[in-house]
């Protein structure tokens, strides 16, 4: 299968955003279900847009960034938010540290490298960022198989970076990992 990082397109945007919510919803990683606030905020992808950069990750050859709608511009398999510089999208980034958030694939792609490959792209990216030093991200205890992926990239736990996002749940810690560019 080929698959093909790119920015995520507007048509596209209903499409990850379910992809996004499902992903957290069916693994468990949301403390309250259909009912968590999280999840508007997971669907919302044209407001991470807005606000970061939205990478999505599409099965087939010869898909192009900018392809059209109509053109067959390949089944979305997941997708992740990539936040270069702080702003309202950044959780623990600090100056000179781009961030990822939302990683998410779909279930039918998982196993795939579609994971790996999306958070390659953010390495990436953040290499390419001027004045970054460091790429970081949060994530679940139960996500033990993105902590491979992390791992197997080179990042690092850190942590005196983790951190609980709703302090009124104890149980509720994101482990933060980092990876030194």
């Amino acid at each position: 299968m080929d698959i093909v990082i790119r920015p995520v397109e507007p048509y596209e945007f209903g499409e990850l955003g379910e992809i996004t919510a499902q992903a957290y919803l069916r693994d468990g990683l949301l403390d309250f279900g259909e009912s968590d606030a999280y999840l508007g905020r997971l669907r919302d992808v044209a407001g991470r847009a807005a606000a970061a950069e939205v990478l999505v990750a599409v099965e087939g050859t010869g898909v192009l960034a900018g392809a059209a709608e109509a053109g067959g511009a390949g089944r979305v398999l997941g997708g992740v938010t990539f936040v270069p510089r702080g702003g309202p999208m950044a959780d623990i980034a600090e100056p000179g540290e781009a961030e990822i958030r939302m990683l998410a694939v779909a279930r039918a792609a998982r196993r795939r490298g579609v994971g790996e490959a999306l958070v390659r792209a953010c390495v990436d990216r953040a290499r390419a960022t001027e004045g970054c030093v460091r790429i970081v991200l949060s994530t679940q205890r139960t996500m033990r198989a993105a902590h491979r992926v992390y791992e197997r990239l080179g990042f690092v736990r850190s942590p005196g970076r983790d951190w609980n996002p709703l302090p009124h749940l104890d149980d509720i810690t994101l482990l933060a990992y980092e990876l030194t560019l």
